[in-house]
């Protein structure tokens, strides 16, 4: 068994000052040590998958990130672990407790997951051992972990079993924003045939946004490759998997380089999703932060299924949950407004209706994911 802090004090000698994660009662003492410690970040993220997804964001930007998660959570965080993190040679630091350990009496639920956890990880390609249950043996264990994500620029698990770490009180709990007088507008929709095009919208983007100040992130689907389609920059990553991920993802990036707007862009059915995300965007995000949904109540990209977007209000659901500027409509002119009006608060959030249909002989981007994401990396001055 060891101190919380001894491990996250050798942690911060390879730079790790940033946490996500969702808690676990092993977790409990480690958890309330980062909280504590006013020299880290800690997000509270809905999900394990959100996490990851925030946590490659800070990666990106140049900001080491440790995940923490119960064993339990990997389902939620196989998506984006083996389709985000894998393919785009991510690599993130993982505390995975081990719940239903075969040595021990644990809850049912967790029995088979506490079976499998290894082989699990062994599936998805990600290096592991043991969290270190020595003080002696943290450096080393770091060490083993730093240079094989350096060397493999893959991600690397400790799976820390129950006891492992001595237990702490939490001395600075999370303290929740107010940002719940908010603005909301509201403009009056017009027919189908008046809503813009997936594309209008992204080259009225383009052409609005700085390269140097800025980054577009464009979700899966349609929406990357026809951001790509109209033309590929250094300021733009397009998510080819990972589907929902792009809000958390682009938290980390707002997060890890607040100088920089970060416009996140992605489709009705994404944003549902992973909603949840909308929640820790709305209490983590800043005036950085301007988050679009291109709602045209479909699957656009595998072929026209219809989401249940079609009721749903992305702006009042955004403005209950903390966003201080939201809008609905269907007009280019609000993404207009999204970017300039109100720049000293945020974040901030279009709902906004769009035609379906995308652009003929659409292409995929031609360079690899790793190597799109190293030239953003680039852009950013950051590394991993």
């Amino acid at each position: 068994m060891i101190e919380a802090d001894k491990f996250i004090t050798a942690a911060k000698s390879h730079s790790f000052f940033s946490y996500t994660g969702v808690p676990c009662s092993f977790l409990t003492p480690f958890i309330n040590n980062v909280i504590n410690d006013n020299e880290l970040d800690y997000i509270c993220s809905a999900n394990e998958g959100d996490a990851i997804a925030t946590a490659a964001g800070m990666a990106i930007a140049g900001k080491k990130t440790i995940v923490m998660l119960q064993n339990s959570g990997l389902g939620n965080a196989v998506s984006p672990i083996t389709s985000l993190l894998y393919t785009f040679k991510i690599p993130v630091l993982l505390i995975i407790t081990l719940r239903g350990d075969p040595a021990s009496n644990d809850e049912l639920q967790h029995e088979l997951m506490g079976r499998i956890t290894e082989d699990l990880l062994n599936l998805m390609e990600i290096g592991w051992e043991y969290f270190p249950d020595d003080s002696e043996n943290i450096i080393p264990a770091l060490g083993r972990a730093v240079n094989h994500m350096a060397d493999k620029n893959q991600s690397y698990a400790f799976i820390m079993k129950k006891g492992s770490v001595k237990s702490d009180q939490l001395s600075t709990p999370l303290v929740s924003k107010n940002k719940l007088d908010n603005e909301l507008y509201i403009e009056s929709l017009t027919s189908l045939d008046k809503q813009p095009s997936r594309q209008e919208v992204l080259s009225f983007l383009q052409s609005k946004t700085n390269q140097q100040n800025s980054i577009l992130l464009a979700s899966t689907g349609y929406t990357g490759r026809e951001l790509y389609a109209l033309g590929d920059r250094k300021n733009q990553l397009y998510m080819v998997g990972s589907m929902g991920c792009a809000s958390s993802l682009g938290l980390g990036l707002a997060i890890a380089k607040p100088d920089k707007s970060v416009v996140v862009i992605e489709g009705d059915g994404a944003a549902i999703m992973r909603m949840g995300n909308i929640a820790t965007v709305g209490h983590y995000g800043d005036k950085n932060y301007f988050h679009i949904i291109l709602d045209n109540e479909q699957h656009d990209s595998t072929g026209g299924q219809s989401t249940v977007s079609a009721g749903m209000n992305f702006a009042k659901i955004a403005q209950a949950c903390g966003y201080p500027v939201t809008y609905f409509g269907n007009s280019i002119e609000m993404v207009n407004r999204l970017l300039i009006e109100n720049q000293n608060i945020g974040p901030k959030l279009i709902h906004l209706k769009i035609k379906p249909g995308t652009m003929s002989k659409l292409p995929r981007p031609s360079d690899p994911p790793h190597q799109v994401v190293r030239r953003l990396m680039t852009q950013l001055s950051s590394s991993l």
